[in-house]
């Protein structure tokens, strides 16, 4: 399963709050899974300069048409504002009709716990 790894875009505070979460999308065909993977790496680019973004981290099995991220944001209101722009925000409101099912969880940790645990992560998602 590729995974693009933990990525810190911008070195959060010492024992400071995070808002983490974790998603899992799933298409319903394999169209929609490649048409997810190619807008990718835009995404991947936007996240990577995305103010109070502390990291990210996506894994994908694209036969499987299924794909997860994780994350973690100073605040949900970052969080929001980065989901909302683009090309994040065009490449959602594109992709939705192709979506079989998504999942989403968040939760608070403390920035001392960077980089999240995928094995939590996916537990918390089941």
């Amino acid at each position: 399963m590729p995974t693009l790894p933990w990525s810190v875009p911008n070195t959060p505070p010492r024992h400071a709050e995070a808002h983490v979460m974790a998603s899992r999308f799933e298409t319903r065909t394999l169209w929609g899974a490649l048409r997810f993977f190619i807008r990718t790496p835009a995404v991947w680019h936007q996240v990577s300069r995305a103010p109070g973004a502390y990291g990210a981290s996506l894994k994908a099995s694209p036969l499987r048409r299924t794909f997860w991220t994780l994350s973690a944001w100073e605040s949900p209101e970052a969080l929001r504002r980065f989901a909302r722009s683009g090309p994040h925000g065009p490449a959602v409101r594109g992709l939705r009709p192709l979506m079989h099912d998504a999942k989403f969880v968040t939760w608070s940790a403390t920035t001392d716990e960077l980089p999240l645990d995928w094995a939590d992560a996916l537990k918390r998602l089941e």
